[in-house]
């Protein structure tokens, strides 16, 4: 059973990761300029990879809790 604070922890980290994950794809699909990233679609399928990860961890950290009885 996940405590209260591990739920929340496992959304802030899945939220940041999930940014972090759609800054990248951004970069590599060229959309956000200024970096060695931008245009490099290794950096889209990274960030692809980082957003489903966040998302995974945020959707988890979000789901109830099963009742105890």
């Amino acid at each position: 059973m996940k405590s209260r604070t591990a739920r929340m922890s496992s959304v802030v980290v899945g939220a940041l990761a999930l940014l972090v994950g759609l800054l990248w794809i951004g970069q590599g699909l060229g959309y956000v300029p200024g970096s060695f990233m931008t245009g490099a679609m290794r950096w889209f399928w990274i960030g692809l990879v980082v957003a489903v990860v966040g998302l995974v961890l945020v959707l988890a950290g979000l789901r109830r809790p099963p009742r105890t009885r």
